[in-house]
């Protein structure tokens, strides 16, 4: 038996596979195949790659629980279809014709999470911490994960907080305060607290909060605040400050989750786990973490599959997509770089996940000053932010300061303080941070060509970022990639 795990209907719809030995066969995002960023929606080529991957018969997990999400859509005022408590519906005739019309087994939406975080982790107990807008009912949720004798996932729900008290929702009406979208741009908002002063968390914390350490809020955040909420501040100030509350209610629920649960290991998940910067305080509270790559709601398609599958699951990396078939064209790119200090490479399967790990990247030399503004350029997006560096495993402690995560960091979970700004400016940020992707000895094709570079230039790291034309999702298919070659005059390798 296979297992499809689908999270659709909302924002951000993927689709996961796991197989009868637990091996995870396909994992990607719709928004890449209908190329509509933020893609609520299953589409057809996304179903179609996912089937071709699958021998056998196969279930069908739907990420949440849609009746119960209606009813809280119901207290909370909402329009509601009746048409939306059926997960069928969500998914949709063509999509669930698709998959045979099976029956859909539907989970609850932190369960997911869990599942997600817990069964991909290399633990075999966890305390698993669930932070995100909203699930159902659920905004935070703190579990004890294990494994029974016959390894069979079991979790225990200790702890959790309702709509409308959210961290989530909160970070998200201050992403709409500084002008940005929310439930889409809440990374911008982390890099812009580098620029401001936290001059407003008193009055941020006295307005909206009632108590940090019940996580209690004065208002229902769901909608934002009003346009005049601490007025005429500057937008960085604003950004700084939502960065400090957030990170101590963060910190209110690790201290929580530190003392119900039995394990050290801690698995994190929910969308406010892609908040990298508030990440680096989590060593303080628990002596191994897991942040499953992709800790948000796309994720939770994999949730649901490992739910049905019901026992660990074997993660392996990330490079879960689309196939573009080839070998990695280590030497192809080495010599682009060498020449023009900046390619893009579209080769292999996809990551799963917001990350930009190497496959669907846009590469450059991070050394000197000109590299920053001529990416920026080509993604035509704000100068202040900074980009990635994807650096050999061994070697990152030489450039940077790795204490506030983890020496491997993958996944690019946790920033770490670059030791040498001044010679990589493009990829340190105004706080002097990088959000450091480390690359073990692994044998992939990134690893292949980090090493050819080191040996080339004795500079062990490239910057990194994702790969994608401004306002469309990252790079999936080859057509894609010529439209960037195309529209950006950047050659993409594959």
């Amino acid at each position: 038996m296979n297992y499809i795990g689908i999270s659709a209907g909302f924002h951000d719809a993927a689709l996961s596979v796991v197989d009868a030995a637990g091996n995870i066969i396909f994992a990607g995002h719709s928004e890449r195949y209908s190329k509509q960023k933020h893609d609520k929606n299953l589409c057809m080529g996304i179903v179609e790659d996912a089937l071709s991957y699958i021998d056998g018969d196969y279930e069908v997990h739907y990420y949440e629980k849609p009746y119960l999400k209606s009813l809280r859509q119901l207290r909370a005022g909402e329009k509601v279809s009746l048409r939306n408590i059926f997960a069928k519906n969500i998914i949709g005739p063509d999509v669930m014709k698709a998959l045979g019309n099976k029956t859909i087994h539907t989970h609850s939406h932190h369960m997911s999470h869990a599942a997600a975080g817990f069964q991909t982790s290399p633990f075999n107990n966890a305390t698993v911490v669930i932070i995100d807008a909203i699930g159902e009912f659920d905004t935070i949720t703190i579990w004890d994960a294990s494994y029974d004798k016959s390894g069979k996932a079991k979790y225990k729900k200790l702890y959790s907080k309702k709509y409308p008290d959210s961290i989530g929702l909160f970070y998200s009406a201050m992403t709409k305060r500084v002008g940005l979208r929310p439930l889409d741009e809440e990374y911008i908002l982390m890099g812009m607290a580098a620029y401001g002063k936290p001059i407003h968390y008193s009055q941020m914390q006295a307005e909206l909060l009632q108590s940090v350490s019940e996580l209690n809020f004065t208002q229902n955040l769901h909608i934002g605040v009003s346009d005049d909420f601490i007025p005429g501040a500057n937008e960085m100030d604003v950004a700084a400050s939502a960065q400090v509350l957030v990170e101590e209610l963060i910190q209110s629920v690790m201290q929580k989750a530190m003392v119900l649960g039995n394990s050290k290991n801690l698995v994190y998940g929910g969308g406010v786990a892609l908040n990298c910067l508030a990440n680096r305080k989590l060593v303080d509270y628990f002596d191994n973490i897991w942040i499953m790559p992709n800790p948000g709601d796309a994720g939770n398609s994999l949730g649901a599959a490992a739910i049905g599958f019901g026992k660990k699951v074997n993660w392996t990396d990330a490079y879960l997509g689309y196939n573009i078939p080839g070998t990695y064209p280590v030497d192809a790119i080495l010599a682009e770089l060498t020449t023009n200090s900046i390619v893009g490479v579209a080769n292999g399967r996809a990551e799963f996940g917001p990350r930009a790990l190497g496959t669907r990247s846009l590469l450059a030399d991070p050394r000197g000053p000109l590299i920053k503004d001529k990416v920026n350029d080509i993604k035509r997006r704000q100068q202040f932010r900074p980009f990635a560096p994807v650096i050999l495993e061994e070697l990152a402690d030489q450039y940077f300061d790795m204490s506030g995560g983890s020496s491997d960091n993958r996944y690019m979970q946790f920033i770490a303080t670059c030791k040498y700004p001044d010679l990589f400016p493009a990829i340190a940020h105004a706080d002097g941070t990088s959000r450091v992707q480390t690359v073990p000895k692994d044998g992939s094709g990134i690893r292949q060509l980090l090493e050819a570079w080191y040996v080339e230039t004795g500079c062990p790291m490239l910057l990194n970022t994702s790969l994608n034309i401004r306002g469309e999702p990252m790079v999936n298919d080859r057509k894609d990639a010529d439209r960037f070659e195309k529209m950006y005059n950047v050659k993409v390798i594959s």
